[in-house]
């Protein structure tokens, strides 16, 4: 039981990071990882699930729940900040709960993170499929049906015939392609996105800056519907169901952690990463909720391209072009960050021996940890390809905030045990902020299905084998004991 619970000591934490063949170049400024925050957050979330959430559950009021979002994850955004100052290294939770719960508890979180980072780009990768596909269509080329669906998919050929998918080839193709850019280099990687979510966010603020020369102000009445008698229908209940929804649109901060150990100065740059991204995310939401609800009565929205319908509605046809090529940007920076995130996250797990010493390798040019790039590229490709969209979602979403909860426990503990430790970002009001956290994820994962919860204790179960299976026995920290 001892071993089990063993932290490994901060010192030990910080210090390697200058192993040599661990140390990585520290590539990355404040604005460089600000982009890999706002790439991960702003994906499809702003696109479709605004329109989603407006016309079922909060009306115009969805501006509200995105401020519920927002305090939520701000809550957390600040626990990530302290501690990726204090512990400048990558491995995000996994690292941080090591620190503080030992070796087990850092383990079953690292084999959770694989549900937020893995499936998760297999997730975004689905919708960036489908995104190509309807933009091909707008262009006048049409792929074949049954290589754009998941496996086994019933599909309809253009001679009006059904035929069964064989995989979803273009989910599988970004993958591959992502994972030979991250194999090339975190700082041209770096570039690329950086790129990407300019581009991104100029889609967006032009949205916002066209649609709000068309806002019908008689859109927004009433700002909160009636209720329709069921909770999260409307009403107060609709915008407290909404921000739990609209929640995941922000999964992703997180993944910027693990650009720590290739921060220049990572004390002061991923403090300002973190929450610049969260900051930059939530206004962006707020005023793209208020415009599009503005253009379109929220009744209308439950359509899978809101965004597209309100330009639509201010009758500039060509601009929709321009909305289908940011959603395919969004999500191309969204899959870049998910598995940039995964990738050292395992090499730091196969650093501490808990998988094997292959998987933490770097190049020796390029210095990133090519052979878990690697690996984890053709698993996603390989998901992305065969399972579908709706089975993949569920199973990212409960990951994600048991994560969250075990850093802002992080902040706690560590200040309990290691109180006069300096920290270059220190989150105010400790305990309380970090204790909110926890309650605001707590709050959200008791709307998850029972089928949700089964998936992640299967998924944990699984992991338990290979930790006293393999991990236990070639352990770095318990062969010091």
């Amino acid at each position: 039981m001892n071993n089990l619970l063993a932290r490994k000591p901060v010192a030990d934490i910080v210090a390697s990071a200058e192993i040599p063949g661990r140390r990585v170049p520290r590539v990355l400024g404040p604005v460089s990882i600000a982009a890999m925050g706002v790439g991960a957050i702003i994906g499809a979330g702003i696109f479709v699930l605004t329109g989603t959430v407006a016309a079922l559950n909060a009306g115009p009021a969805i501006v509200l729940s995105f401020v519920l979002a927002a305090i939520a994850c701000a809550f957390v955004g600040l626990c990530y900040a302290e501690l990726s100052a204090f512990l400048p290294v990558t491995g995000s939770t996994y690292t941080y709960t090591y620190a503080t719960l030992g070796e087990l508890a850092a383990w079953v979180i690292g084999w959770d993170l694989i549900l937020e980072y893995a499936i998760g780009g297999a997730a975004v990768a689905v919708g960036w499929s489908g995104y190509f596909n309807s933009l091909l269509g707008m262009l006048g080329v049409a792929l074949p049906p049954q290589w754009v669906a998941a496996t086994g998919q019933a599909v309809v050929l253009a001679d009006g015939t059904k035929a069964t998918a064989i995989a979803n080839l273009p989910a599988a193709a970004i993958v591959g392609l992502i994972t030979v850019l991250l194999i090339g280099g975190t700082k041209e990687s770096a570039r690329l996105n950086n790129i990407m979510v300019a581009i991104k966010l100029t889609v967006v603020v032009s949205f916002i800056g066209l649609g709000a020369f068309y806002v019908n102000t008689a859109n927004w009445r009433p700002f909160i519907p009636t209720n329709t008698g069921d909770f999260g229908s409307f009403g107060f209940s609709g915008i407290l169901r909404g921000a739990s929804i609209v929640f995941f649109a922000y999964i992703g901060f997180d993944a910027v952690s693990n650009c720590a150990q290739e921060a220049k100065r990572p004390q002061r740059d991923m403090p300002i990463g973190i929450l610049g991204s969260l900051g930059l995310s939530t206004v962006l939401y707020i005023l793209v909720a208020g415009v599009l609800t503005g253009l379109v009565p929220y009744a209308e929205l439950n359509v899978p391209d809101p965004v597209a319908k309100g330009v639509r509605v201010m009758g500039h046809e060509w601009f929709s072009l321009f909305i289908e090529l940011g959603a395919l940007i969004g999500l191309t920076t969204v899959i870049l960050v998910l598995l940039y995130g995964q990738s050292r996250i395992f090499a730091t797990m196969a650093g501490d021996g808990l998988l094997p010493p292959v998987v933490g390798r770097l190049h020796p040019t390029l210095r990133t940890p090519w052979i878990s790039q690697i690996m984890i590229g053709i698993v996603v490709a390989g998901v992305a390809a065969v399972v579908p969209l709706d089975v993949l979602d569920e199973m990212v979403g409960v990951g994600t905030l048991f994560a969250f909860i075990l850093v802002c426990a992080a902040v706690i503990y560590l200040r309990t045990i290691e109180p006069y430790q300096h920290r270059p970002f220190r989150v105010p009001h400790v305990p309380w902020v970090p204790l909110l956290g926890i309650l605001s994820c707590l709050g959200l994962m008791s709307g998850m299905t029972p089928e949700t919860w089964l998936r992640l204790v299967v998924w944990l179960v699984v992991g338990l084998v290979v930790y006293f299976g393999y991990s236990r026995f070639h352990s770095r920290l318990r062969a010091k004991r």
